[in-house]
């Protein structure tokens, strides 16, 4: 069994559905980034962690692309083609989207007030939706990938539900469409009801 260490509410969210995509079990410890209970598995107290026997691994997404491999699902395979694209995609949403969202998030609460600035939202808003709105011509199935759930699925949807949390507006309907159909999936449902208890 797995352990995750590491609060839903966060990118921990992404390897909690993973885990519950693929039908394995695992505990959960609840922690908040640079709590107590992350220092003690991780000196860069981030979340999540995984546990797995004396190993962790960190990083929500080398994290599920490791049980993805493992499992033999949500996943191209390594060395094809397909799985070249499925990470380009990925690498992309973390770049364009991810990214811009934690540089929202560290000058909202993550930095020292003395090192916020609050002015730069709108613009990073601005950049979002420039992002998001290039990304959803892409996506040309019901699936980031096509006709198959993959990780990239789980990582988009994320930054989408993450967009919503920080009150990004989000303009491009495919995207809201295809968002609303994600978190409609029965594993996303299940972690999203440990968010509420």
């Amino acid at each position: 069994m797995y352990t995750v260490v590491g609060a839903p509410m966060t990118r921990s969210f992404r390897v909690l559905w993973a885990l519950e995509e693929l039908g394995q079990p695992y505990e959960l410890i609840p922690a908040l980034p640079q709590s107590p209970e992350i220092l003690e598995v991780t000196d860069s107290g981030k979340v999540p962690a995984l546990i797995e026997g004396d190993a962790v691994l960190t990083d929500s997404t080398a994290i599920i692309t490791y049980l993805a491999d493992k499992h033999g699902d949500l996943t191209a395979p390594a060395g094809t083609l397909a799985r070249a694209q499925q990470d380009a995609m990925t690498q992309r949403f973390l770049d364009e989207l991810d990214a811009v969202l934690w540089t929202a998030a560290r000058h909202s609460f993550a930095l020292p007030k003395d090192q916020r600035v609050a002015d730069v939202k709108p613009s990073l808003m601005w950049e979002f939706n420039r992002n998001l709105n290039r990304i959803a011509p892409l996506i040309k199935g019901p699936f980031v990938m096509g006709e198959n759930f993959t990780l990239a699925d789980i990582v988009l949807t994320h930054c989408l539900s993450w967009a919503f949390g920080a009150k990004f507006p989000v303009d491009n309907q495919a995207m809201l469409d295809y968002g609303k159909a994600m978190r409609g999936r029965a594993a996303h449902q299940r972690v999203a009801a440990l968010t509420k208890t």
